[in-house]
């Protein structure tokens, strides 16, 4: 590269803003455990829709989800070994809380089983308390 160009590219990025934040990413119990578990295609899409979604952009992989876990977000990845889902929370302010990871393996419906709803539920209220807990800082305490 000549060394012109060089420099008007140097300028460039020296010149171009900083990339934003990214929003951190907490996985509730096993289920980073359960995504690292299946395989590097599946990992691959869902990290890219979780980065996505740090930046605050809405993956195209992802629907809101309706009834009983209404405002949480699902990513859905089809591969050749299955469909999988990663249902996460991002109202939680200032991060993105992964409550579970799993293979759909309903071939009838659209809903979940009972037990994973239940699952989740009992995960998100997890994040919530975690979520109160370090977001009050080390010095503020409830009485």
């Amino acid at each position: 590269m000549p060394k012109r160009a060089y420099l008007s590219y140097v300028a460039a990025v020296a010149a171009s803003p900083p990339a934003p934040a990214l929003t951190p990413v907490r996985w509730m119990e096993s289920s980073r455990a359960d995504l690292k578990r299946l395989s590097e295609q599946v990992q691959h899409r869902t990290g890219f829709a979780l980065q996505k979604l740090q930046r605050g952009e809405f993956p195209r992989d992802a629907a809101l989800l309706k009834g009983d876990l209404s405002g949480l977000i699902e990513i859905r990845v089809d591969d050749p070994g299955g469909t999988y889902r990663t249902v996460l929370t991002v109202k939680l302010a200032g991060t993105i809380y992964v409550l579970h990871v799993f293979q759909k393996k309903s071939t009838h419906g659209i809903g979940m089983p009972r037990r994973t709803v239940a699952l989740i539920k009992r995960r998100l209220a997890s994040a919530r308390a975690l979520h109160d807990k370090t977001s009050r800082g080390p010095t503020q305490e409830r009485e």
